[in-house]
């Protein structure tokens, strides 16, 4: 591995994938390394519009004595290439490519795994948790997108809409209201590239919503991961009209956190549910004190469950 983008302790490798019709693909997975030797390891997902940048649960994590890893999947962050449509593929199980050679990667070193994804990561890596069966310790879900946070009639025919748009003319944009207030929020205390994370983030594609809603009518009819699951969100959901508004700093402003509570017994037979106020859309990197909070829960649920 070489010295990440981020700097040392930080190091990265770019992982080749097979090629499409936008040419080259590439995932990269980034290493951060515990203080001393463990065969513990986690495995970080991020959501769309995003990549790895929240330093925050890395050092929660080799605090805890677990190497950690973060992988940018294709066409985000550090694997985007010129060229690419960013964020996009026709299905989920497209990123199994990348999920599955980085956990082979891990696994070489590391008998205890524990996954960590936040919303369309957390969607993508429950499904994959319950197709693939790899041997995991623990699931830790930040805000997992497990379904539409929009009107019955958009989950509804909406989606019947969406999925036949999507087979037809799978680049065709789709419209939406995108205010940025959620991205300037997070850019008011950390630090991330704005190509990678922009503030206004990334155009929806019917063929990718298509993929989605696909993925959501696979957790409705039940999965089973087979390890224990955490499933953490706000406490509440908001959509501020303004970017003064004190809710855009204290809740979830992107998805619906009494529908992720109500979806999360679906993932599996082992599943725990916390809410915590004063969360924000990725808990990991919510203002004090809703961040410590987090950090507290997730230590708790790890003694109990997983170490």
């Amino acid at each position: 591995m070489l010295t990440d983008v981020l700097g040392q302790p930080y190091e990265s490798t770019t992982i080749q994938l097979t090629p499409d019709d936008e040419g080259e693909v590439v995932a990269t997975l980034v290493r951060r390394k515990a203080s001393v030797p463990t065969r513990r390891a986690v495995l970080h997902v991020h959501g769309f519009a995003d990549y790895f940048f929240q330093i925050a649960a890395a050092d929660f994590w080799v605090a805890q004595g677990f190497d950690f890893y973060a992988l940018d999947l294709r066409k985000y962050g550090r694997s985007l290439r010129p060229g690419q449509t960013p964020a996009y593929v026709e299905d989920l199980t497209a990123y199994y490519e990348e999920l599955d050679t980085a956990y082979e990667m891990i696994t070489a070193d590391h008998d205890e795994i524990v996954l960590a994804a936040h919303s369309t990561g957390g969607l993508t890596a429950s499904l994959w948790a319950h197709d693939e069966r790899p041997d995991l310790a623990g699931v830790f879900l930040n805000a997992p997108w497990l379904d539409l946070a929009d009107s019955v009639l958009m989950r509804t025919a909406g989606t019947v809409v969406v999925d036949q748009v999507g087979a037809r003319q799978p680049k065709r944009p789709l419209p939406r209201k995108v205010t940025g207030f959620y991205a300037r929020t997070l850019a008011e205390e950390w630090e991330f590239n704005t190509d990678w994370r922009p503030l206004g983030s990334f155009p929806v594609y019917a063929g990718w919503l298509r993929a989605i809603r696909r993925g959501h009518a696979r957790i409705a009819r039940g999965i089973e991961i087979g390890a224990p699951v955490l499933v953490m969100s706000s406490d509440r959901h908001s959509r501020p009209d303004t970017y003064e508004d004190p809710d855009q700093r204290s809740t979830d402003t992107v998805l619906d956190v009494e529908q992720i509570r109500r979806r999360a017994p679906l993932l599996g037979r082992h599943v725990t549910v916390i809410q915590v106020p004063g969360a924000i859309h990725d808990v990991t990197l919510s203002p004090e004190p809703a961040r410590t909070a987090v950090f507290d829960h997730l230590e708790r649920w790890l003694g109990a469950f997983v170490t």
